[in-house]
């Protein structure tokens, strides 16, 4: 004959067991559920073209995704989320058009996983990685943008984790500030510092080096096309010829006037000559203007 005791284990070992296929079953059908609604994701991106990009692989990867909204600043971002419901993801550039996402997430906490978009792969990200959601790096590929989407789709609604966005991005934001460059200008008798995000592209003529600015100024430069390359950030940066480096920002109109040739028209225009990727530039400039 069992003792008291024994019986109150017996009970609790029958509850738990229950309680244990109950929460099986509940887990069945919560996976089936959301397995069969579209995931909902947001997406902060600063570049038109990387931002279609971004679409573009990520419902060639999973055609279950709905693309729910988009923003390229902080301040559209920060609008479309506190006006709208909350997506089942948020997949944000670190830099952005007015700012960074750590500008974005000082101000909105978000009750969603968040994915880190980024050109830089440092120990910094690495302990990011551990804590965030995912993050990926650039340019962006079908293979890891379907391991981020599994990862989101298992922690979305209730097996979401809130996470501390503001300091994670914070710690990528720091491995990208060391493109941010800045150039000391003389002229005359003057002397100003340029940011490189104020150069629209960079050219050479007769031995000279010049910065022409998206405001339309021009100045010269004491440095070298090769260090200026090594410099600049190889993701908004390309140098499509001997003569020129340009921003992916100052690229306007492409006409095709060869089979390997294109000619560019730039932002603000180059007037002394066409601008033409060579031969030997242009299929890494395709890979570049596609995010490859």
């Amino acid at each position: 004959m069992k003792s008291t005791i024994e019986e109150t284990i017996d009970q609790f070992s029958f509850s738990s067991k229950k309680n244990l296929e109950r929460m099986k079953r509940f887990h069945h059908i919560y996976t089936n559920l959301i397995m069969k609604t579209p995931m909902k994701f947001f997406l902060i991106e600063d570049e038109p073209l990387a931002l279609e990009r971004m679409k573009q692989l990520l419902l060639e990867t999973d055609n279950k995704i709905e693309i729910v909204g988009d923003a390229d600043s902080v301040e559209t971002a920060l609008r479309w989320l506190q006006l709208n419901q909350t997506p089942d993801a948020i997949f944000t550039d670190v830099q952005l058009a007015d700012g960074t996402c750590f500008d974005l997430f000082a101000k909105f906490h978000p009750k969603c996983p968040v994915v880190f978009i980024t050109a830089y792969n440092h120990y910094a990200v690495e302990a990011f990685k551990v804590n965030a959601q995912d993050y990926l790096l650039k340019p962006l590929k079908h293979e890891d943008l379907k391991k981020a989407i599994d990862k989101v789709s298992r922690h979305i609604a209730p097996a979401f984790t809130d996470l501390d966005y503001a300091k994670l991005a914070q710690a990528i934001l720091q491995e990208e500030q060391k493109f941010d460059r800045r150039y000391l200008i003389r002229y005359g008798e003057q002397v100003r510092t340029v940011n490189s995000d104020e150069i629209a592209y960079i050219y050479t003529t007769h031995k000279a080096i010049f910065l022409v600015l998206f405001t339309g100024k021009e100045y010269p430069l004491d440095k070298t096309m090769d260090n200026l390359e090594k410099e600049l950030d190889p993701q908004k940066f390309f140098r499509i010829n001997r003569q020129f480096i340009v921003s992916l920002k100052s690229i306007g109109h492409m006409h095709v006037v060869s089979k390997s040739r294109v000619q560019i028209e730039l932002n603000p225009p180059h007037k002394d000559e066409d601008v033409i990727v060579s031969t030997e530039k242009s299929p890494l400039f395709k890979e570049w203007l596609g995010g490859e």
